[in-house]
């Protein structure tokens, strides 16, 4: 059954996420108002292309960070992310380590 997932990771800089998501070859598109998953459509402020998945990675504000939320039944996210979404956390926390 599909359903939507959080990343555990505390977003508070699109810059950084920008080359995170550079770093592993995803595109964030800024001003995207809704992400795909599912079959359906969800709320959100911006999204995250994966190259060959037919859902994406929601990005949604919440207070002061970012939400990343998404639906790993499609097995393309994973792949690009990582388990957890590890390759992604690790991927930030360098572009962030470098702008710092």
């Amino acid at each position: 059954m599909s359903h939507i997932s959080r990343i555990e990771l505390e977003v508070k800089d699109l810059a950084v996420l920008s080359q995170a998501c550079a770093r592993l070859g995803l595109t964030l598109i800024r001003g995207q108002k809704e992400f795909k998953w599912y079959g359906k459509n969800a709320p959100c402020e911006h999204a995250i292309k994966v190259p060959g998945a037919n859902y994406e990675i929601g990005v949604v504000k919440e207070k002061h960070r970012y939400e990343l939320n998404c639906n790993f039944y499609d097995g393309n996210i994973q792949k690009a992310v990582g388990r957890q979404a590890g390759l992604l956390k690790q991927a930030y926390a360098v572009a962030k380590t470098k702008i710092e």
